[in-house]
């Protein structure tokens, strides 16, 4: 059977570009990308986020999403920063915190995560991977 390695780029409709990239740059510490025809994209590490501006007509153009809106993802990002000053970070970038800090399950274990919302109203999750209790 086939198999994935990892996941290349995930793409967010958004509604304010600048608001957007504005977000995952200054207040997520992303790095803004420009590609192809003049498209943005926020990149971390081995990741990349393309950004593309929502449009009613959006959903009509082959090879894009079926439905898609803004608001709708949930992602979680993992951070080798301690949850504790990314709380402070947000404060000082006027980013409310939704929850936590709270304990969760990550792909690879246990996760610390503090919640807060982009300018579209995403659900992100920032997270500290936890020491694997043995037993």
């Amino acid at each position: 059977m086939p198999s994935l390695s990892h996941l290349d780029h995930l793409v967010l409709a958004v509604k304010d570009m600048a608001a957007s990239l504005d977000f995952y740059c200054r207040v997520l510490g992303c790095t803004e990308v420009t590609f192809g025809a003049g498209r943005k994209a926020v990149a971390f590490g081995a990741q990349k986020i393309n950004l593309k501006l929502w449009t009613p007509e959006l959903a009509d153009i082959p090879c894009e999403a079926r439905v898609p809106m803004t608001g709708s993802a949930d992602l979680c990002f993992l951070s080798g920063t301690p949850v504790a000053e990314w709380i402070a970070h947000l404060a000082a970038c006027g980013v409310a915190l939704e929850e936590g800090p709270v304990l969760r399950t990550g792909a690879l274990g246990p996760i610390l995560s503090i919640y807060c919302r982009d300018p579209d109203g995403n659900l992100i999750e920032i997270a500290n991977a936890q020491p694997v209790s043995g037993l």
